[in-house]
């Protein structure tokens, strides 16, 4: 059969297969036909680019940054141009073309691709697991909307849509602040910054500095005491930055502090990026909002407008950290230590180390904003004894600047703050020694009452369970004598075991009583509403908790009244006037708070503080104290918060004081002592024994070259602790099918401590051990993560 192909016979109905013709009807761009694609595909094994043809029709919409689709190992998958090259070390005749250019939008920068090679990197991750979470999905109607709007603004309309939003929105970045910011706008940054300089140390004028410069620095800042004053701090650093030229992005806890911190940036004058008044459709704005909870249409909207460049400011939770922001600027996060600050997914980022890792790649200012400071901002604060700064730097932290407030100003706006426990009731001879509100409390919230609302704090609801002293002079929480971990009750086991190391705790003493005997502790609080309503009878009593069948309340009157909230559901208290900017007849106006003090504030069962599990448990606590307590009128007001119960003197010591670097300084030494993070850099793995210890051994901690961490010790004399804790057994889930499913069995957990100098190595040692493990196609699960919160 000259001149035709043999077909393969095919049945009835079923066309044949047909040979792929890589160049049949496509011709490669003149120009750099060669893209390196980032392919969305989270395997560990496949976290490189890979090569593909651009025809010459695609070549001017095909840039790096843009969104496209090929074909990956038989089906089509989505990828990122991450660049384009002459040539590719795959022969021209195994490369495919890309399919398809989606949108054609620069999604992704350069300096975000950069940014994004950075956090994989100090994370032993992939660049494919940071874009799935940096990225949204894309929705075509959006990128639609903005070509009809720049359609409308090329045909003279730019104007009406740059002022849509008024005052500030839509002016282009300059270096010069006069020339992009209204008077009225720096009036009011000039006047926010007039009044924390009088109220902060010298700190805050080099922050200040910092903003206008284009040089790294980092700051620890600890806020005043009060309603709306940490956000109105946040706000100006954010203003400030925008009025020198530059970009900001602002992570926090929730949305609620998202919301806070909008409404402080528009007493300023920023205006959030929404519809546009102008007719054309438009979306105009200066803040815009990014979070993984928003409707997809909002987040994309939201995202395309900061990485075109028309936002520079981007706030709200974890997922504003990967705000597509490009220069210098701020990068301030809230609460670095609260737990919702920790990516869930691979490779399990933390919002700190990201936007400090970004912060110094930008030259720009990163700012950790806390009440209760954490133990490595302590770290970046005070260093390590016996070891030099840049010894004790990682690609996420490293030394930094602190702003505090002056004394007068911190005494001034600060409650009084009294620790009710067994000692100070002896002291007033208080009859009600042991009772839940001792008698000297009821008669202080009783006086209270008679100006306002009283907040009480109550412990999770739910049933905790822990190892203590049973000893009823000590009960001091059971911890391991090896490495000071918390004990556990394995179910069939008599001898208790560490939740840390796993070692067992056989014959044990308290080191502080030298009791013998362990005691189960179970912490609750269904019956407090019932309590304080025999207590103060006459009084409406509300109660705020997610597992109440009224829910979280949002806000309450300003009236007497008794509210019982959990942990984050502290209801806020309406100001009895209008919210708003009022006049006061020149362009520095006075803004009328929204939301006002409580009179008096209760913290009840202080003394489950002691039994908490988990490494950060006594910083966990303060904090969650301390933003409590913020909500309390200050002492000139006659405000008075009560700390009732036995806790750790330490904690009391920082809340009474408003000084959270007690608790952060006792922190910082302990860990040094027992070789736990910040001293030291860690990482916890987990999944399938098998593959645990082979990932151990590959990693070099069991009879390798990491087997030993050098520790630092006092008077420079250093000491020697073992490389990994572990590994541990991981409990089965309580559901039934469960228990039922292979994967869920013997199941493992160790910590990885290295030195600071080794966190990168480990960070690829352990994303090479498990590439080996999923490109082999080995049973079991392998997963790892870097400066994880619980090591438990």
């Amino acid at each position: 059969m000259t001149g035709m192909e043999a077909e393969q016979p095919a049945l009835d109905g079923l066309a044949p297969r047909r040979r792929r013709r890589a160049s049949a009807g496509h011709t490669p761009a003149a120009h750099d036909p060669i893209a390196r694609v980032v392919l969305d595909i989270q395997a560990t094994h496949l976290g490189r680019t890979f090569d593909y043809l651009i025809d010459e029709k695609d070549s001017g919409a095909a840039r790096p940054g843009v969104l496209v689709r090929v074909r990956f190992g038989g089906r089509r998958v989505n990828g990122v141009i991450w660049e384009r090259a002459a040539a590719s070390d795959t022969p021209r005749s195994a490369l495919r073309y890309l399919e398809r250019v989606l949108g054609g939008d620069v999604l992704v920068p350069a300096s975000m691709r950069r940014d994004i090679t950075l956090i994989a990197d100090a994370y032993g991750g992939t660049r494919a697991n940071i874009l799935r979470l940096a990225v949204p999905p894309r929705v075509a109607k959006v990128e639609k909307e903005q070509r009809l709007v720049a359609g409308f603004a090329r045909g003279g309309e730019a104007a009406v849509a740059a002022s849509a939003a008024g005052g500030f929105a839509g002016r282009a970045a300059s270096p010069a602040v006069d020339a992009h910011v209204p008077g009225t706008v720096a009036a009011r940054i000039d006047a926010r910054y007039d009044r924390l300089a009088a109220q902060y140390d010298a700190g805050v004028r080099d922050l200040h500095d910092a903003l206008h410069a284009r040089a790294f620095r980092s700051f620890v800042f600890d806020p005043l005491p009060g309603v709306g004053r940490a956000v109105s701090a946040l706000a100006w650093m954010a203003a400030e930055s925008l009025a020198a030229g530059h970009t900001a992005v602002v992570v926090l806890p929730g949305m609620r502090e998202t919301r806070d911190v909008l409404d402080a940036m528009g007493e300023l004058g920023f205006a959030p990026f929404g519809p546009g008044r102008s007719g054309t459709g438009g979306w105009t704005g200066d803040v815009a909002v990014l979070s993984a909870g928003m409707p997809p249409m909002d987040r994309y909207r939201a995202y395309l407008a900061i990485a075109t460049g028309q936002v520079r400011c981007a706030i709200g939770p974890r997922a504003a950290m990967y705000a597509p922001v490009d220069g210098p600027g701020l990068f301030a996060i809230m609460d670095d230590a609260a737990y919702q600050q920790a990516d869930g997914m691979m490779p399990y980022a933390h919002a700190r180390g990201v936007l400090r890792l970004r912060a110094q790649a930008h030259g720009g200012v990163f700012v950790a904003l806390a009440n209760a400071r954490s133990p490595l901002s302590q770290m970046e604060v005070a260093g390590l004894p016996g070891v030099a700064p840049r010894a004790a730097s990682t690609a996420v932290s490293g030394p930094s600047t602190p702003v505090r407030p002056l004394p007068s100003v911190l005494k001034d706006a600060s409650p009084w703050v009294r620790w009710l426990n067994r000692e100070e009731l002896a002291r007033l001879a208080d009859p009600s020694i042991g009772a839940r509100v001792p008698h000297v409390a009821v008669g202080n919230i009783r006086q209270a009452l008679q100006s306002g609302p009283v907040l009480f704090s109550i412990p999770a609801d739910g049933v905790a369970e822990t190892l203590s002293c049973a000893n009823p002079k000590c009960l001091r929480q059971a911890r391991c004598r090896r490495c000071t971990g918390p004990l556990q009750r394995v179910h069939g086991n008599p001898v208790p075991r560490c939740r840390w190391c796993g070692a067992a705790a056989s014959n044990w003493t308290c080191p502080h009583c030298h009791g013998e005997r362990l005691r189960v502790v179970r912490v609750g609080a269904a019956g407090t509403a019932d309590e304080l309503r025999g207590l103060f009878r006459n009084v409406p009593v509300l109660l705020s908790s997610p597992s109440q069948p009224g829910g979280v309340i949002g806000e309450i009157d300003h009236r007497p009244l008794i509210v019982i909230a959990t942990p984050g559901a502290e209801p806020r208290v309406r100001a009895p006037g209008t919210p708003g900017v009022v006049p006061a007849g020149d362009a520095r106006e006075v803004a009328v708070p929204r939301y006002v003090s409580y009179a008096a504030v209760a913290i009840l069962d202080a003394w489950t503080s002691l039994y908490t599990p988990g490494l950060d448990a006594r910083v966990d606590a303060l904090s969650t104290w301390m933003r409590v307590v913020s909500m309390c009128a200050s002492r000139e007001r006659g405000g008075q918060a009560l700390l009732l119960g036995e806790t750790d003197p330490a904690i009391a010591q920082s809340l009474m004081l408003w000084d959270p670097t007690l608790l952060a300084s006792r922190e910082l030494e302990e860990r040094l002592e027992t070789g736990m993070p910040p001293a030291v850099s860690v990482a916890c793995v987990w999944g399938r024994r098998d593959a645990v210890d082979h990932a151990l051994h590959a990693v070099g901690v069991l009879g390798g070259d990491l087997a030993v961490c050098p520790m630092p010790g006092t008077g420079g004399v250093a000491s020697e602790l073992p490389g990994v804790l572990g590994p541990v057994p991981i409990p089965q889930p309580r559901t039934v099918d469960a228990r039922e499913l292979e994967v869920t069995a013997d199941r493992v957990r160790a910590v990885i401590r290295v030195p600071h100098a080794m966190r990168e190595e480990l960070a690829a040692r352990l994303r090479r051990a498990v590439a080996r493990h999923v490109a082999a196609r080995e049973t079991g699960e392998l997963r790892f993560q870097l400066d994880r919160k619980d090591l438990i």
